[in-house]
């Protein structure tokens, strides 16, 4: 693997699973691959979990971390080709990511979407120009349409707590007060569609999300229906696909609440924070012993340390 750009750059998604949860119970016995080996973390965007974890995943390879924080350091970048750089933007991605190679063996990069123009936001406009311009591995950290480390994370938690071969899982979306990304939401269903599961993806109508990435994955508008016997409930707001980064429902009905949990099969409940508590979801659910969300957390470690296990190990 050169790049970790979606879930589905992985060879086999359930053998990543497999080799992340065996890693978890050593994490420090391939330090001697990163030795001598340098990563640097941009961020376009605020972060925590990413920010820690893919930190703490590369400091357990052995690798040097160098961070960056664009909002406040660093010039603003372009990246449009041919445009005349007379405004504020002082630097252009084609010189920046070039330099960060030099400097780096692997760049990871976190970009949020502008929720203002789908076409540039589908484009992957950050993202794309460091994989083109870079000479080393890219990693995303979350850019504007996917979240792969937090899809791996995701699928690593499942596959720990399952009592069964095929669980239904249930990806609910719950009131924000914000516009929210695609992201999360995206990379989970991508991940999802390559499971032996029961998925079901419950939303109000207008929540619909993009069919390219949905395809045939079952929706039910009823999330009292979609939640019966479920056994994982993850949960994330996401704005409006249709009217693109809108807020076009607040409805509190359906925030996850201890009522709505009994419906299920004992599921677990996920979410990958942070969360809105009593907005998103009842204190007395995400803080019951079937909240999983912690354990979810630290599992964004061992799915950034296995993808930068495989990168280094291909280069």
């Amino acid at each position: 693997m050169k790049h970790y750009l979606s879930i589905n750059n992985l060879d086999s998604l359930q053998k990543t699973i497999e080799e992340a949860i065996k890693l978890k119970k050593s994490p420090l016995q391939f330090k001697f691959l990163g030795e001598g080996k340098t990563i640097c973390l941009l961020f376009f965007n605020n972060s925590l979990r990413t920010r820690l974890s893919t930190q703490k995943a590369a400091q357990n390879l052995g690798m040097n971390v160098i961070v960056m924080n664009f909002g406040s350091e660093g010039w603003a970048l372009e990246f449009e080709d041919g445009t005349v750089m007379n405004q504020e933007k002082s630097e252009h991605v084609k010189e920046a990511a070039q330099v960060i190679s030099q400097y780096c063996d692997i760049v990871a990069i976190r970009a949020f979407a502008s929720l203002t123009d789908k076409e540039k936001d589908e484009a992957e406009i950050v993202l794309h120009n460091f994989k083109k311009y870079a000479t080393i591995p890219v990693v995303n950290m979350e850019s504007a349409i996917g979240h792969p480390l937090q899809a791996l994370a995701d699928a690593i938690t499942i596959e720990e707590y399952k009592t069964k071969e095929k669980p239904k899982v249930v990806l609910s979306w719950a009131p924000h007060p914000k516009a929210l990304p695609h992201a999360v939401a995206n990379s989970f269903i991508e991940m999802m569609q390559l499971q032996d599961a029961d998925f079901v993806i419950t939303h109000p109508k207008d929540y619909e999300l993009n069919p390219e990435i949905t395809k045939n994955s079952k929706i039910e508008y009823n999330q009292d229906k979609a939640f019966e016997n479920a056994d994982f409930i993850y949960v994330k707001n996401w704005s409006s696909y249709k009217e693109y980064g809108k807020v076009v429902n607040t409805d509190a009905s359906w925030m996850i609440t201890e009522e709505k949990m009994k419906k299920t099969n004992n599921a677990k409940f996920m979410h990958c924070l942070p969360v809105r508590r009593n907005v998103i979801v009842e204190d007395a659910v995400l803080d019951s012993n079937n909240s999983i969300v912690i354990e979810e957390a630290n599992n964004r470690t061992y799915s950034a340390q296995i993808i930068l296990k495989k990168i280094l190990e291909n280069n």
